[in-house]
């Protein structure tokens, strides 16, 4: 009977409905990142500005700021003190920020560990403190109002931001507000975006007012780019792994037999349950799975659907549940031009992300 129960399970059949309170009670790091730290955290020495981007938010976290009226350099957008070539060349250098910043923007590709060391500051910084994607802090205005998110967020020594992709002007003046009444405050915020914030709404929108908030967030930032490599294809290649219907089948039995939690979905049929789902529910569409099988995967040519898709993966990946597939590749369902166009991040981010889920 346990086993029977498990073939009927279907993401499609649950329909979660998520409160402002769940919302903020979920202002945590994702699962694989519970014990995320600074020293679990190691940078690629081919890319210097990582180890620069980790001393950095280890002293924003601390405390650590550049003394009034101390001379300085850039390097990697980072702030230092200037040293005497001799000394320069025994010590490391201490990345510092100015003290009028009380916010960091880390800026960089995709799997290069900005959400490692996002969740490693989270934990170090004692106190109050949030931990979610800028889709969480809409959602959690859109269900207690303004005043009612900002009262929960109100007092928090640290809010992290994750994924700071922006699809809507009017989200972005939200969000600008909000860090500028908390700032206020005293709170800090460190945010994570693929996307400079001078570029971010390049391709999507052209509108004078959007890019001047833009321009009116960041000024509250200092802004690091940390360059590298995509981790998750450090030993991945070629195309996401595919099944046939048959071993589909196989895989769904071999799980349950593991007495694993597996569920099994049509493609179409689930892009369409996730049109009806509001996209801070979606975790709660994977709770509980160890495993999700998808049949009959095809290309996308709506955009609507795949940024769906996309927000979709992040969640997934986030709980670190393995995919297995059939039909066309996952990491190569984006057509119509997508890749092209102003969401190419988000489409990369989520090809490279399915192609490890798929090989998991």
């Amino acid at each position: 009977m346990f086993a029977m129960n498990l073939k009927k399970l279907k993401i499609v059949s649950r329909t979660p409905r998520v409160s402002g309170q769940q919302i903020a009670n979920n202002l945590v790091p994702p699962p694989q990142f519970n014990s995320a730290s600074f020293a679990s955290y190691i940078p690629d020495t081919e890319y210097p500005s990582q180890e620069q981007a980790r001393g950095l938010l280890r002293g924003f976290v601390s405390g650590a700021a550049a003394p009034a009226g101390q001379e300085t350099s850039i390097f990697f957008g980072f702030l230092r003190k200037k040293k005497q070539p001799a000394q320069a060349a025994t010590e490391s250098a201490v990345a510092t920020l100015p003290a009028d910043k009380q916010g960091v923007y880390l800026d960089g590709g995709f799997g290069v560990g900005k959400t490692h060391l996002l969740a490693a500051a989270w934990h170090a910084q004692p106190g109050k403190k949030y931990f979610g994607t800028f889709i969480q802090y809409t959602a959690l205005v859109g269900a207690l109002g303004y005043n009612g998110a900002s009262d929960i967020l109100r007092g928090a020594k640290l809010i992290c931001i994750d994924e700071f992709e922006l699809d809507d002007p009017g989200d972005t003046m939200l969000m600008t507000r909000l860090i500028k009444d908390l700032t206020a405050t005293g709170s800090k915020f460190i945010a994570t975006s693929n996307t400079p914030p001078n570029a971010l709404g390049e391709g999507r929108f052209a509108a004078a007012d959007f890019m001047r908030e833009i321009q009116a967030m960041s000024d509250k930032f200092t802004t690091i780019r940390i360059e590298g490599k995509d981790y998750r294809q450090r030993d991945i290649e070629g195309v996401a792994s595919v099944c046939t219907a048959a071993e589909l089948a196989d895989v769904v039995v071999t799980a349950q037999t593991r007495g694993e939690s597996v569920s099994h979905d049509d493609f179409q049929e689930l892009l369409a349950h996730l049109a009806r789902v509001h996209q801070v529910s979606y975790a709660e569409l994977i709770a509980g799975l160890d495993l999700i099988v998808l049949s009959d995967c095809a290309e996308l040519t709506d955009q609507s659907a795949a940024l769906r898709f996309v927000a979709f993966i992040d969640r997934v990946y986030d709980a670190q549940i393995p995919v297995r597939a059939s039909g066309v590749p996952l990491n190569m369902i984006f057509g119509g031009g997508m890749l092209d166009g102003g969401y190419r991040k988000k489409y990369l981010r989520c090809m490279s992300r399915v192609n490890a889920l798929c090989s998991a």
